[in-house]
């Protein structure tokens, strides 16, 4: 008998037999929810709470008046790429005392999306010394809000304090094709630097 569930979409290929873990990261507010849902072939796994008074508190809404809502676990999604190769996207929490769960979430990550709001480039170093200090190589992406300011990639760099190697890139978290471009930014780099790993082994 057939069912509603049974569908490629809901189901990983039998033929995969490759799965790779990627974090989406960033500062509060900064589009996390928004990008994964973008990209993610099955209906995302939210963990998304209506924010109250008590969080307001303790939560910097400056610039972001109309966020109600605020993930406080994490948020997933899957993006086949091959018959062989999936991605699993892990959206951390941003906020500070989320720390500790988005540590957790690094183990067996390959590397990290970090998305940034250049109303507020500077609570993305608090984010980028965590992966740092996990060893996790990532890639920069500017998620343009309407309204916010733009600079040009060398004032982000310099604001942000980026490596040279470091890809940073523009997208709008809203767009499925525009993501996707932010995300490739990130395994590319990802697949350079092991390429370079197994060259200087030989």
């Amino acid at each position: 008998m057939g069912s509603a569930l049974a569908s490629e979409d809901v189901y990983l290929r039998q033929t995969v037999r490759t799965a790779v873990k990627l974090l989406v990261v960033g500062h509060f507010a900064v589009g996390k929810t928004t990008f994964v849902g973008s990209l993610s072939e099955i209906k995302p796994l939210r963990t998304e709470e209506t924010m109250t008074q008590a969080g307001a508190l303790v939560d910097d809404l400056a610039g972001i008046d109309d966020k109600s809502t605020t993930t406080v676990a994490m948020d997933f999604g899957r993006l086949t790429l091959t018959d062989q190769l999936v991605l699993y996207l892990f959206g951390a929490p941003g906020q500070k005392r989320f720390t500790r769960l988005w540590q957790d979430m690094t183990q067996g990550a390959l590397g990290a999306l970090v998305l940034a709001d250049t109303r507020r480039l500077d609570q993305s170093f608090d984010v980028m010394g965590l992966l740092e200090e996990h060893d996790l190589p990532y890639a920069v992406a500017v998620n343009h809000f309407d309204g916010a300011p733009r600079y040009d990639d060398e004032e982000i760099r310099e604001a942000l304090d980026l490596l040279p190697d470091t890809p940073l890139v523009t997208c709008d978290a809203r767009d499925r094709t525009s993501s996707t471009h932010a995300l490739i930014s990130l395994v590319q780099y990802l697949q350079a630097r092991h390429a370079h790993q197994r060259q200087s082994l030989i």
